[in-house]
């Protein structure tokens, strides 16, 4: 695995091909080695459909992109997908995507895109090679990084380098459980980070407890956010709870493995200091040993593209060789 300390990665010659696949949205684009997005394609993602209809939308998304006169040059596909992943065995299971169960994304991708090579990691382990690559954990060698959105995922820079498991999946804090006596989550676990810190847990979480969408209805957590910045009171709340969810989950990676700096992005980190002043107060109350007491949190510096970056570095990596 190479070293993300690197400048760079080091892609083969011309593009590649990023896809970025959660609950909400289908996101790709071409990616160049300097980080520039040179065409990009955006599908809702169908989370409620078949995996068929799912998969319609991915090819919809790669279609756009094979209309780009740059199309030809792109010589890999990296994928950051919502997960469960197995990367080993190029299979998804998003927790927030139903109708994909050990569904076979990278032979389906590799078919669509006529036979290129096709690298997949989970969507918080692509983030978290943006991140390093490109932003707020460059120059890090210890690392998490977290993407809170429809779900909230994570990835591990250990040594310098990304470690993402056998299967991709290391470091994904979702799906850790921080209330022993919580509500089931859909993973099949109970009390997990993601039931408490997913946007739509956190604005389900403000409706059940009597705050009210204004005049147009929206009922998000970015509706949410807006009500705690005017200081609903209701909407502090549900945005302090996620926050306290969220910080006994980094406090108990960086005590496992010794982070010094987590790295929050995804839509819910949009909320801003609705979010990040909770967090920090609620991440001095766990994180408390000696080794942990100093560990950074800060928002993330690659933005929305963050899925796409991420799953452009996995792929130029993997085609430029092992340590290149």
């Amino acid at each position: 695995m190479p070293r993300l300390t690197d400048p760079a990665p080091r892609p083969s010659p011309g593009p590649v091909v990023a896809l970025d696949i959660g609950g909400t949205k289908i996101a790709g684009a071409l990616v160049d080695g300097e980080g520039r997005v040179l065409a990009r394609s955006r599908r809702p993602t169908p989370a409620r459909e078949d995996g068929e209809t799912v998969m319609k939308a991915v090819e919809a998304v790669l279609g756009e992109l094979a209309a780009s006169p740059l199309w030809e040059a792109a010589g890999a596909v990296g994928i950051g997908s919502a997960g469960p992943v197995d990367a080993s065995r190029g299979t998804v299971s998003p927790v927030n995507v139903p109708g994909w169960r050990d569904f076979p994304l990278v032979e389906r991708v590799h078919r669509a895109t006529g036979g290129r090579p096709v690298t997949l990691v989970g969507d918080g382990v692509a983030m978290t090679a943006a991140e390093h690559w490109l932003g707020a954990a460059r120059g890090h060698d210890n690392a998490l990084c977290l993407v809170v959105s429809t779900g909230v995922g994570g990835g591990l820079v250990l040594g310098g380098r990304l470690h993402p498991g056998p299967t991709g999946n290391a470091g994904h804090l979702g799906h850790i459980s921080v209330d022993l006596d919580g509500e089931p989550c859909a993973c099949g676990g109970r009390g997990c980070v993601e039931r408490l810190a997913g946007g739509p847990h956190i604005a389900r979480r403000a409706l059940e407890n009597g705050w009210r969408p204004g005049p147009d209805g929206d009922a998000s957590a970015a509706a949410v956010a807006a009500a705690a910045r005017a200081g609903d009171p209701v909407a502090v709340a549900s945005f302090e709870r996620a926050a306290q969810a969220l910080a006994a989950g980094i406090a108990a990676t960086a005590a496992l493995v010794e982070v010094d700096i987590a790295v929050v992005g995804g839509g819910v980190a949009g909320a801003g200091e609705v979010l990040f002043g909770p967090l920090r107060r609620s991440l001095r109350s766990y994180a408390t040993l000696s080794f942990v007491r100093n560990l950074t949190v800060v928002p993330a510096a690659t933005g929305t593209d963050a899925g796409l970056l991420g799953a452009a570095a996995a792929a130029g990596w993997a085609s430029s060789g092992p340590d290149s």
